[in-house]
């Protein structure tokens, strides 16, 4: 007979919520990676393009604006970028206080770190995920696609505005973008070594 103690219940529950947890992590990674290309794919087989099916995306001549200064909107942003993309990509500003109706502008730089021409996809998300009806976006890098050349680096334009629809209750917005590189054959689940010794500290 073995002395070995039999697990507790804790520890076969903690252990079933591991797994569960990295198994989150496996769908959540899956579902960022298919992101790019079924949007492609979505715009190739319907024939519309990229920009039209923008989500969140609105003319500045179709707005009817009313601000209101009564209220303030802190809307942050941060970026992740994927490990096939030898990227910098960030915001010149980590947040901004904007009023409901107020179209506001934020500068992004983009850098492309690699000896090779790249054209990547940035896929935005919002949270919390109620505000995203809200978060209409006027111009954004993200429309379309963006090609930087090797070393290249560039400043790229977000302008939005917060509708005022927005229930008070949201005082914080966050917008988060995901870049990839759209050149599947390019990707890897590490990064390149040369891109890694140009950011060793």
């Amino acid at each position: 007979m073995s002395d070995r103690p039999e697990p507790s219940d804790n520890q076969i529950k903690a252990k079933k919520s591991a797994v569960k947890l990295f198994m989150l992590v496996l769908v959540m990674f899956a579902f960022g990676f298919a992101m790019v290309p079924l949007y492609s794919l979505v715009c190739s087989v319907t024939g519309l393009s990229s920009t039209s099916l923008a989500p969140g995306r609105v003319k500045e001549s179709s707005l009817n604006l009313a601000v209101d200064k009564t209220r303030t909107i802190t809307v942050g942003f941060d970026t992740t970028i994927n490990t096939d993309l030898p990227w910098d990509v960030y915001p010149k500003v980590k947040t901004i206080d904007v009023h409901p109706g107020e179209i506001a502008e934020v500068m992004f730089v983009a850098k492309n770190n690699s000896n090779r021409r790249i054209e990547a996809q940035a896929v935005p998300g919002i949270t919390p995920w109620q505000a995203t009806e809200y978060f209409e976006k006027i111009e954004c890098f993200c429309f379309t696609s963006q090609t930087l050349e090797a070393g290249e680096s560039r400043d790229m334009l977000l302008k939005f505005v917060v509708d005022g629809g927005l229930p008070e209750q949201y005082k914080t917005i966050t917008l988060s973008y995901t870049l990839m590189d759209k050149d599947r054959s390019k990707l890897r689940l590490i990064p390149d070594p040369d891109y890694m010794k140009t950011h060793e500290h």
